[in-house]
């Protein structure tokens, strides 16, 4: 009888000890994930919050990022038309707040390339604010809105450096306008560097996802499993499913942390007029010995490329440590330089590469 009662005890402590376990197992990845510090990677993990109810990854990651997600409605007067009669366009996107003091970040695409002429921030407490376009560029599709107001929760950025093929990738924004605000839509990382071609011309470097974006996602942000930013979402591809695509989050970083720091950010100049290489031998039918890169067809006075000793002609195909395929990855390039700054430039010029110097 005393027997019986002793193994029955020592399974009662072992089950015990199996729950703790259990339960500080559980506290341990809840803090991983929402402090965004944590490794895992698994999306059907189960963790417990402070009220005790369960949830799994996605809903972590949505708790954390989206008070930082703004819907975004412009305005456009555009007189595009034979008759040069003015038109109004409506337009609908998305948005991240990247700091309390009321920057926003989004794409170029969405305020029309600068050209908006109202744009009204919808916030997640559901509150309306008018913004001002700050800043943008076409090429980089990115763009900045500020707004009159303070207090706001910023978004974590993550590295997008470090983002490999079959991460986790949660999508949240607002596909097909506001009626649809805040979708959370996931999948994975299905692809890195990728280059397409949209309207405002070739997007390089590129984030490949499955996680659904549509019409309105457009400025949202695609988080990682800790619920930091790795990307902004640009485009999907039409002719296909699970296709969707967005701007390395590393690409923005530099312009935020100026403009938000400073005030303000100052691109720096090359000094020439080009053309991508491959799209110059298409157009001109001439081998040039290289694809890749960037055709010099001007070079301006009193500039860096003139003082640096490039050329017309020159086919420039490395800035420093970054390789080009053409315009595109020249202008994200020069996002990572200040005014002042030295770099090496690698350009082919008859058949060879040369090396020269170039200071901002």
């Amino acid at each position: 009888m005393s027997r019986k009662r002793g193994i029955g005890l020592v399974v009662i402590v072992a089950i015990i000890s199996s729950v703790l376990s259990s339960l500080l197992t559980v506290a341990v990845v809840k803090n991983n994930i929402l402090s965004g510090t944590g490794t895992t990677n698994s999306s059907s993990e189960i963790v417990v919050n402070e009220n005790g109810k369960s949830q799994n990854i996605y809903h972590a990651v949505t708790e954390k990022a989206m008070p930082s997600v703004v819907g975004i409605t412009t305005t456009t007067i555009s007189t595009n038309n034979r008759f040069a009669i003015p038109t109004e366009s409506e337009g609908v996107g998305t948005g991240v707040v990247v700091d309390a003091n009321g920057y926003i970040l989004t794409n170029s695409h969405v305020v029309s390339d600068g050209k908006a002429n109202k744009v009204n921030v919808l916030f997640n407490d559901g509150t309306t604010t008018e913004g001002q376009v700050y800043w943008y560029d076409a090429q980089l599709d990115l763009a900045i809105v500020k707004v009159e107001k303070t207090g706001l929760t910023p978004a974590e950025f993550g590295d997008s450096d470090n983002v490999r093929t079959g991460d986790i990738s949660i999508a949240i924004g607002n596909p097909l306008g506001l009626d649809l605000q805040r979708s959370v839509t996931q999948g994975i990382i299905s692809g890195l560097d990728r280059t397409i071609e949209t309207e405002q011309g070739t997007m390089t470097g590129l984030l490949q996802t499955d996680a659904s974006i549509n019409s309105g996602n457009s400025g949202g942000p695609l988080l990682n499993q800790n619920g930091q930013v790795i990307g902004i979402n640009t485009a999907k591809a039409s002719q296909g499913e699970g296709l969707g695509f967005a701007i390395p989050i590393n690409t923005a970083k530099p312009i935020v942390e100026s403009i938000i720091k400073t005030g303000k950010f100052e691109k720096v100049t090359l000094g020439i007029k080009g053309i991508d290489a491959s799209t110059y031998e298409a157009a001109t039918n001439q081998k040039l010995g290289t694809d890749n890169g960037v055709y010099v067809a001007e070079i301006l006075d009193n500039t860096a490329a003139k003082s640096a000793g490039i050329k017309v002609g020159d086919i420039i195909v490395k800035v420093g440590d970054t390789s080009l395929t053409g315009m595109s990855d020249l202008t994200k390039a020069l996002y990572t330089y200040s005014k002042g700054d030295t770099t090496k430039i690698v350009v082919y010029r008859n058949g060879k590469e040369v090396t020269l110097d170039v200071k901002f």
